[in-house]
């Protein structure tokens, strides 16, 4: 497991108990991995399969299903409504940014701006991130906080980094 705040990228990381292949897209490879079944049944929920299966570049910020499991009961069931579509799609997106940023692209960034470096979503908002012991902290607007558990997941069409909690717009 690649850990946030390393140098190497891992070859083929297992993420969920699936090799991760850099020749397959964000959604080719999430859908093997038995830690992101909700992730996955929430794009689809979205109509989100699609855009996070073409040519990018994007990174992805993905909550495990331990980390969608920390929102209040019911709160999931209740975004994969039809009627819920927009607000479920605003949270995924969130999640998205531009571009294929890597944990040393961040490191980078954060260097350069006095320790924290800030990053604009795909759904306009942004994430702020921080050091935190041996990885790295994504604060959100609401300040609520995740740990990068796993970094630098590398796809054909960007870059992974896995999360252990859901962020906010």
């Amino acid at each position: 497991m690649a850990v946030a705040g390393t140098a190497a990228i891992a070859k083929n990381p297992m993420v969920g108990g699936a090799a991760m292949y850099p020749t397959k897209t964000i959604v080719e490879n999430a859908v093997n991995s038995r830690d992101h079944t909700t992730l996955v049944a929430a794009v689809k929920a979205a109509g989100l399969v699609d855009t996070l299966s073409g040519t990018g570049p994007f990174t992805v910020f993905a909550p495990t299903n331990m980390a969608f499991g920390k929102l209040p009961a019911g709160t999931v069931d209740t975004l994969v409504k039809p009627e819920n579509k927009a607000m479920l799609t605003s949270i995924l997106t969130y999640h998205v940014v531009p571009g294929s940023i890597t944990a040393q692209d961040i490191a980078s960034n954060a260097k350069a701006h006095g320790g924290t470096a800030t990053y604009t979503t795909v759904q306009g908002g942004t994430l702020t991130f921080s050091k935190s012991g041996m990885g790295w902290m994504v604060m959100d607007a609401k300040g609520g906080h995740a740990m990068i558990t796993t970094a630098n997941v590398m796809q054909s069409n960007g870059v992974i980094h896995v999360i252990d909690t859901v962020l906010m717009p």
